[in-house]
């Protein structure tokens, strides 16, 4: 991992100034920790980031505002993609569920929807996120398990009940079927009389990061790819208000990334996707507009809030500059934040809460156009209806009471906000150039070296809990004898046997002639030029299942097989 340091410019305060600095440090700072040392020999943040004892003008790198951050709503978008931000209306505040059946994952989105939230948020059991049907052998023990089982429009149609979808903004967690969740959630908009260019939402549809960091990849990259800038250009003419895609920086930071390696890696995987569809023919400014972002929000929160500037920054500079981007919508970084699954503790877990309330904080004064807040027992199991709840407490806090959201970016200007926000951007940049060294994002996954890069990040903050220097409250310190958690929320054993029953009585019931003609076509397609998503609407609408349409891919395409990063 490369280290990066706040840098002190020489002209970036006065000469009165820098004396009277030296005088304090003499007289006051000096006396001071000689007689009471600092707690650590060394401060430094989760990149490696070196934190001097006192940010001062010369730790930012330059004084010029018009070029460095700007208004609101204006290039480079430092301060945030809206003029008004927080004080026009308030981030999406989503809730990620999905669980068991689809008749369980609506009762919970009602719920959550008469709660005050403002956008659903779809978790996928892991059959649906890698191609199976619920009754494959390939399912068995996970149908419903880690999000909600989906094989056919029949699921999603009850999945969405009496959820008018021409009102309600839909993220669904989805990658390598993300075309096949797409396509029946516009059939079920079809039959509650909405049509497709009236939805509103995303899908994650960011397959490089699965080979990177989360493993729920089917086929090899370049059809991967070749599908997902099939959705770009199908959603330009069909979908116009979707987001098509949500490169996501999240999965990259639960796999032990930096807060640099996050940024770094996620705008590399959006150059490579970029590029992809200028490569298809695609104008950049026909579909750079309905890119979308997604971050983690993790524990050091100044560290946080710099990280989400400056990967706003950075990216503006990246479309206007290489791409060379005309439209100012296309320079715009827009990003959903979830809190970080990864520092909640099964230790203690009210604690979770506390720091799920940090995380969120930074990503509001980082600027989030949507946000998910953790529960406080997911270390544990699907969270609770009443975790739930106060998870979406903890946003409708931060946005009515805490008074951050009243001003546009309010800690622009800050010494230490600005210089953070410097080095995140410079030591993501030396990133991204090391990885067009070596021929682009997809070379770099190839040869394995995101993945060393994120391992190695991964280990050293590992040795840093065991050995101390990193203390997590209530499991290497501050601990206390606790009694088994209770009251957890388990999925039932018999939800399986009951989805492959209605599965079954599905494949029973339908024009399974009209199932099979929308396969063939389907797999022409595949085979040919044309673009993958009619054939599978058709097929979703002929009530194919996932599985089905799956398999179909999976047979011209072929299967993608990680292999070990040593």
């Amino acid at each position: 991992m490369a280290k990066t340091t706040v840098k002190v410019k020489s002209g970036g305060a006065s000469a009165n100034f820098k004396a009277a600095r030296e005088k304090w440090e003499k007289e006051t700072l000096s006396p001071a920790t000689a007689k009471s040392p600092e707690r650590r020999r060394r401060f430094e943040n989760s990149s490696g980031t070196e934190l001097p004892a006192l940010f001062c003008p010369e730790t930012v790198e330059s004084n010029d505002y018009a070029r460095k951050i700007g208004f609101p709503g204006e290039y480079p978008f430092t301060r945030g993609v809206q003029p008004t931000m927080f004080r026009g209306r308030f981030w999406t505040m989503r809730q990620y569920a999905g669980f068991g059946t689809a008749k369980e994952s609506n009762e919970r989105y009602r719920y959550l929807l008469g709660q005050g939230t403002t956008g659903l948020s779809v978790a996928f059991d892991l059959p649906t996120q890698m191609g199976y049907d619920s009754d494959s052998a390939m399912a068995f023990g996970e149908v419903g398990k880690v999000g909600v089982a989906i094989d056919s429009l029949a699921d999603m149609e009850v999945l969405f009940d009496k959820i008018p979808l021409d009102k309600v903004s839909t993220s669904m967690t989805i990658n390598s079927t993300a075309s096949i969740l797409l396509a029946m959630y516009i059939a079920v908009g079809e039959k509650q009389g909405v049509s497709a260019d009236r939805l509103n939402g995303t899908i994650q549809n960011d397959i490089l990061k699965e080979y990177i960091a989360r493993g729920t990849y089917i086929f090899p990259p370049k059809p991967s790819m070749r599908v997902i800038t099939d959705i770009f250009a199908y959603c330009k003419e069909s979908v116009p208000k979707w987001n098509t895609i949500s490169i996501s920086g999240y999965h990259i930071r639960e796999a032990g990334s930096t807060a640099i390696q996050e940024v770094a890696f996620t705008l590399a995987d959006g150059i490579a996707y970029v590029q992809a569809a200028i490569d298809a023919g695609m104008d950049v400014d026909s579909f750079a507009s309905r890119l979308a972002f997604f971050f983690n929000a993790h524990n050091n929160l100044l560290e946080e809030v710099a990280k989400f500037r400056a990967a706003r920054r950075l990216w503006a500079r990246i479309m206007k500059e290489r791409f060379k981007a005309k439209d100012p919508r296309s320079w715009m970084l827009r990003f959903h934040t979830q809190t970080a699954g990864c520092t909640l503790t099964a230790q203690q877990p009210d604690n979770n809460i506390a720091r799920v309330t940090l995380q969120a904080l930074a990503a509001v004064l980082g600027g989030t156009q949507s946000l998910h807040t953790n529960s406080r027992d997911e270390a544990l199991s699907l969270p609770t209806q009443d975790s739930v709840r106060i998870a979406l407490r903890t946003q409708q806090v931060i946005a009515y009471e805490s008074g951050v959201a009243d001003t546009v970016d309010p800690l622009a200007g800050s010494y230490c906000i600005e210089a953070l926000t410097d080095a995140i951007e410079r030591g993501a940049q030396d990133y991204i150039a090391k990885i067009d060294e070596m021929g682009g994002v997809i070379r770099a996954i190839d040869g394995g070296y995101i993945q060393r890069e994120i391992q190695d990040a991964s280990y050293r903050y590992q040795l840093q809990v065991e050995q101390k220097e990193q203390v997590i409250v209530g499991v290497n310190d501050f601990v206390v004898k606790e009694n088994p958690p209770t009251g957890l929320l388990k999925v039932d054993p018999k939800i399986e046997k009951e989805q492959r029953k209605r599965l079954s009585d599905l494949r029973k019931k339908r024009d399974n002639g009209a199932v099979r003609a929308a396969l063939v076509d389907l797999e022409k397609a595949c085979k040919g030029k044309g673009n993958v998503m009619p054939p599978i609407l058709d097929a979703v609408r002929a009530y194919g299942t996932l599985g089905e349409i799956s398999d179909v891919m999976r047979g011209v395409f072929g299967a993608y097989r990680g292999k070990a990063i040593v």
